[in-house]
């Protein structure tokens, strides 16, 4: 069976930028099972899996437009420290869930702090960089039908490194799509 739309994919993998720095792995652990053609994957890669049958070894370098897209400097935004409520001892790297003016929600990491003023970036942590996977594929199978309803593999548990690699988890996909910052920020 081939990696088509609809399959349950479950892949090992090695992700690491240009300089070689291992930035996520499998290894160790549970392969990555997901649903092919949900938007569960960074575009570029889901296509490269795209036809690939199981036991298929692939190396593949995605640019910044299929991965997390470029760094979007409209994203890096100054907003008044009282916007973070009750959170004291504010540091850069914090993460905070913030609103977007559209409504939608998208991660944000205080980079920088200047009197009353934070500055915060939108900007998925791996905006703009290229991104290589080493990938094994170690089985295709039929969604079930309750796996398609969910939207995701359900005798899977969730772990970090799916999360990390979903599409819409940083505000990477079509649930999010660029919107100014709202200051209405949510601790994650």
């Amino acid at each position: 069976m081939v990696v088509a739309a609809d399959k349950v994919v479950l892949i090992h993998y090695t992700l690491t930028n240009d300089e070689g720095k291992v930035l996520d792995s499998s290894s160790g652990g549970d392969p990555l099972a997901y649903i092919h053609g949900h938007g569960n994957l960074i575009p570029g890669l889901e296509r490269e899996l795209e036809g690939k049958a199981s036991g298929a070894k692939l190396s593949v370098k995605i640019a910044p437009a299929d991965g997390y897209g470029e760094r979007d400097a409209e994203l890096i935004q100054r907003v008044p420290k009282r916007s973070f409520g009750k959170v004291s001892n504010l540091k850069p790297g914090m993460q905070f869930q913030a609103q977007t003016s559209d409504g939608h929600a998208r991660m944000v990491t205080v980079t920088g702090i200047q009197g009353d003023m934070v500055t915060v970036d939108g900007n998925h942590p791996l905006a703009g960089e290229h991104l290589n996977f080493e990938v094994e594929i170690t089985e295709v199978r039929e969604a079930t039908q309750e796996e398609l309803e969910h939207g995701g593999v359900v005798q899977v548990a969730h772990r970090s490194h799916q999360l990390r690699l979903r599409a819409q988890a940083l505000g990477r996909g079509p649930a999010v799509d660029g919107g100014r910052l709202a200051v209405d920020l949510l601790q994650r």
